[in-house]
């Protein structure tokens, strides 16, 4: 297939948009400890080099390569006399498409970077060979290599919101659609995964006249500051026999925390053992530092619960239950701390990463960088969208919670103030703001079907039920997060075989609808 990047310039959507006003500071989809974006970036990287390995082998040639291209997309698509522009990255898989007029099926993409996998793998690939569709996937401004000319900087993320997002995909769908000669009466069906679930629902919102249907899987669509719940899913979902928790891995993992807490008070020496013992790169003295090792150790436990049984994941919670419970060893010699210090090195060496957590201070001075990170990772940009949008601070404040009530919710705001000069104040402005825009966990938005797992901790902030005749909701038993749109493997549990049979009969019923009304 043809390598050469294919170049366009995006209309200005000031016109189609339905809102065009800045927005005021406030916070976005979740601070989350750094350790849980790095898990979700290590799954995926290994989910899409699984599934190109053979077109990218030693001359196997199983899978073509896909089209890379570039857009160029309005900076301030909400100002016409801003003649500013930005390179957006797009994918193209082409080898399914059987005709000008068939489906296009447009991946988004989310807070990190976005590569050829995206329509290589998984759905909506695996969806379009039954309809023929054309596959593309659209990177998000500000992450991978769609990062706009002078870098990260304040002045320049103020550009980074998802209704700047959304006016990216209305646009990019008008221009791609004259670019590869998509016709007119071809239904875009648009996909997505957590965040990106949620931009899909809110292109269907917000541009029904551009998008046929969506499919959001594991979509936050409800902002919230104080996101308590997520940890209260985690303990539950600890105590899942059907994905190997018990009431006493629970235990064991409040346990585990408690005696870290103990080290913690016991005076430098023990602090010094555990430092070295948890792989802590820093000083446990400063109690910002004590929060920084125990909001890693929770995203820990929290990842293996959100990842739970995916490929690439470090632990599932079978393992991590295990490792709590001492059954791979001698259970005598075992405690709950030596098993969260065994699955804190597993899940280091399996990630590539020598420190679980860093100082307060090194953490800080991370994320004041505005040189786009290499990796694509997105740390900083992700942390303004929660400060500006969403908030989804993850805290263990509440009676249901095993873990350390650090690090709290204030310590969580501060980092808004610290890195962006944005007060508490306003981050919980902009998330009833968000919430007032796009309607929370009743959007409003037809042909949208939710798609979500009850294992994964984000689903209490998504759609479960079906809202209406074209709004379904789908709960899949024991699946994690996204795990409907990860690629099909022969260990898949029933019910998630179940669910994505689920996703395409649904597809199925509103694409026949659409040749009805055609004919």
């Amino acid at each position: 297939m043809d390598d050469q990047p294919l170049t366009v310039k995006a209309p200005n959507l000031y016109d189609s948009y339905h809102d065009p006003r800045p927005r005021p500071p406030g916070c976005a989809n979740s601070a989350q400890p750094l350790l849980l974006r790095r898990l979700r970036e290590h799954i995926q990287r290994f989910q899409e080099s699984s599934s190109l390995n053979p077109g990218f082998g030693l001359g196997q040639g199983l899978v073509p390569v896909p089209k890379q291209g570039w857009l160029e997309q309005p900076l301030d698509p909400f100002n016409t006399s801003d003649r500013r522009t930005f390179l957006q990255r797009y994918w193209v898989n082409d080898q399914h498409r059987a005709s000008q007029d068939a489906p296009v099926f447009l991946h988004i993409g989310g807070e990190g970077s976005l590569g050829p996998g995206s329509v290589m793998a998984g759905h909506p690939v695996a969806l379009a060979p039954a309809w023929g569709a054309l596959v593309i996937s659209l990177e998000h401004r500000f992450y991978g290599l769609s990062v706009p000319a002078g870098g990260l900087e304040m002045a320049q993320l103020r550009y980074l919101s998802s209704r700047h997002a959304l006016a990216d995909v209305a646009s990019a769908r008008q221009a791609l659609s004259r670019l590869l000669n998509v016709s007119s009466s071809s239904p875009w069906i648009c996909f997505g995964g957590s965040y990106a679930g949620s931009l899909a629902t809110w292109t269907r919102l917000k541009f029904p006249h551009l998008v046929f249907a969506a499919v959001a899987s594991s979509a936050p669509l409800s902002a919230v500051l104080d996101f308590y719940a997520y940890n209260e899913v985690v303990a539950r979902s600890l105590t899942q026999v059907a994905i190997g928790g018990s009431l006493e891995c629970l235990a064991a993992a409040s346990a585990a925390f408690a005696e870290v807490e103990r080290l913690l008070r016991a005076g430098p020496a023990a602090r010094a053992v555990l430092k070295e013992e948890l792989s802590a790169c820093g000083s446990l003295d400063l109690t910002e530092d004590q929060g920084e090792l125990l909001g890693a150790l929770q995203a820990l436990v929290g990842g293996t619960v959100q990842y739970d049984g995916q490929a690439g994941a470090p632990l599932s919670v079978r393992q991590l239950c295990g490792l709590l419970l001492g059954v791979s060893g001698n259970r005598s010699h075992s405690t709950p701390y030596l098993g969260l210090r065994r699955a804190v090195q597993i899940v280091l060496r399996s990630m590539g990463q020598r420190c679980l957590s860093f100082s307060r201070a090194e953490t800080v001075a991370q994320l004041r960088t505005t040189e786009p990170p290499v990796s694509g990772v997105g740390d900083r940009q992700w942390l303004y969208q929660t400060c500006t949008e969403f908030g989804f601070y993850v805290t263990c404040e509440g009676p249901r919670c095993p873990f350390s009530q650090l690090p709290a919710l204030p310590f969580q705001l501060d980092l808004c103030e610290q890195v962006f000069g944005l007060s508490a104040a306003s981050v919980a402005q902009a998330v009833a703001q968000t919430n007032s825009y796009y309607g929370g966990q009743t959007p409003g938005a037809t042909q949208v079907l939710y798609v979500n797992g009850d294992t994964d901790p984000w689903h209490v902030l998504s759609v479960t039920q079906d809202l209406g005749p074209s709004e379904p909701a789908l709960l899949i038993p024991s699946a994690s997060h996204c795990f409907d749109m990860a690629p099909m493997r022969p260990s898949d549990s029933p019910s998630l075989r179940l669910g994505r049979q689920r996703i395409f009969q649904q597809l199925q019923v509103w694409l026949k609808d659409i040749k009805k009304s055609q004919n």
